[in-house]
């Protein structure tokens, strides 16, 4: 049931690592990249709740949650064909703000395809194997974060597609790759819709889940319901909201940034040079670097269930943030791009936990009707502190860290050290009634 979100990773790891040098090849300046990336938290704060909020009250032929997997599939796969070709549009809009119409449109996308696999692990799977559950999602995450961070390297080395522009514009192979990771998306999202049963109204009620439940909440307005749900989250989900604030502000720093840094730092490129054979050089081993950490996220999440079982999910996630941190530090010392491959590994090991722990603590803690608007508010402790970064990400980069990028991933750093503090301050009720 979640091989659909290895396909929609494919595609979000694609975006991850090639969005950065895509609208600097259209003109964005370092200071302004940030900006433009908060395209995917905006839409993901507006989006998500809906979805949640919707899904749990549909049903239909296809179920409840499997009709916005493919309806956003769709619509993601129409983005990614669109969004290195965005200077084909350049004689009627600014080529920067197609290529930013088209990350929010792919963002919204992906937003739409996302937010009901979280609820849908937490419709199927009974408390005791939700750990489980979102170990083997972040799995198959990992295996398409893989496959997205590695396919425009992959053309290029492999097949020997063109990796440099002869007229300054995308080369083929990131070209090339956001074709194949369509094509990838889709067939993904369409398999899990056609091999994947939902349980009916009925048949949950069986097992004593009424989704019918409140029935006066159906005569609220989507968005006074989804408010109303908002003010009574769970105090373990506000907790969580904490630890999920410090972890994507870290992870946003890191996707943005992690190009021109790494350009900076250990290539020796000034802020500026971005057409360079040897900033692309630098971009693509990015992209091998993204594909090393989703490789160890994928390998390490066959091992939370286990290290949770023994000192607990909180004690499990901690440990996991905290590792994230030193590889998010370590870059900063590292000039050997080859051994940046030790810092990714580190936060290979957060990224897993990131994925499910937070997810399985707090299934725990929600009322089975509530799962989909839930898991969908839960969405704004992570698009939060990506505005917060965007808004003020890049203008710090610039004027107080004067352009060095890698100052970013030094703010990351700090970042997961907090949340791997705050965690020790969560209520998991469902590790406490076991």
């Amino acid at each position: 049931m979640s091989i659909g979100f290895l396909g929609i990773q494919f595609g979000f790891a694609l975006q991850n690592a090639n969005a950065s040098r895509i609208l600097q090849g259209f003109g964005a300046d370092i200071e302004h990249l940030s900006w433009f990336w908060l395209a995917a938290p905006i839409t993901g704060m507006i989006v998500q709740p809906i979805v949640g909020h919707y899904s749990d009250r549909t049903w239909n032929g296809l179920g409840r949650r499997r009709p916005y997997f493919l309806f956003g599939a769709i619509m993601a796969a129409i983005a990614l064909i669109f969004m290195p070709n965005s200077g084909s549009l350049v004689s009627f809009i600014p080529p920067m703000f197609v290529g930013a119409g088209m990350l929010m449109i792919m963002d919204a996308s992906f937003n739409i395809s996302m937010e009901p696999f979280r609820a849908l692990v937490a419709d199927k799977l009974p408390d005791e194997q939700r750990t489980k559950g979102f170990s083997v999602q972040t799995t198959l995450i990992g295996i398409g974060a893989v496959m997205g961070s590695l396919i425009t390297y992959i053309l290029a080395e492999w097949f020997g597609v063109s990796k440099v522009s002869e007229n300054g514009g995308i080369p083929f192979n990131v070209t090339l790759s956001f074709y194949v990771g369509a094509a990838v998306l889709l067939a993904a999202v369409i398999w899990t819709v056609v091999t994947t049963k939902e349980y009916s109204p009925k048949e949950l009620k069986n097992y004593g889940i009424d989704m019918e439940a409140g029935g006066k909440e159906k005569k609220r307005s989507g968005l006074m319901q989804i408010f109303k749900d908002f003010v009574a989250m769970p105090k373990t989900m506000k907790q969580l909201g904490l630890v999920q604030f410090f972890s994507w502000l870290a992870l946003y720093g890191m996707w943005v940034f992690t190009t021109p840094a790494i350009a900076q730092h250990v290539y020796g490129l000034e802020p500026n040079d971005t057409s360079s054979p040897l900033y692309n050089e630098a971009a693509n081993w990015v992209g091998i670097l993204f594909g090393v950490y989703n490789g160890v996220a994928a390998i390490f999440a066959f091992a939370l269930p286990a290290i949770a079982k023994k000192v607990g999910r909180k004690n499990t996630h901690a440990f996991s943030l905290a590792i994230g941190a030193v590889g998010m530090l370590s870059v900063f010392v590292i000039k050997d791009p080859n051994l940046l491959i030790l810092s990714m590994l580190c936060i290979g090991v957060a990224w897993a936990s990131i994925l499910s722990m937070p997810y399985a603590i707090l299934a725990g803690s929600l009322p089975a009707a509530k799962y989909g608007i839930y898991m969908g508010l839960f969405n704004f402790f992570i698009t939060l502190p990506q505005v917060v970064n965007g808004l003020f990400g890049g203008p710090i980069i610039k004027r107080v860290f004067d352009s060095n990028a890698i100052y970013a991933l030094v703010i990351a750093g700090v970042s997961l050290i907090f949340a791997a503090i705050s965690v020790r301050f969560v209520d998991d009720k469902a590790e406490v009634r076991e």
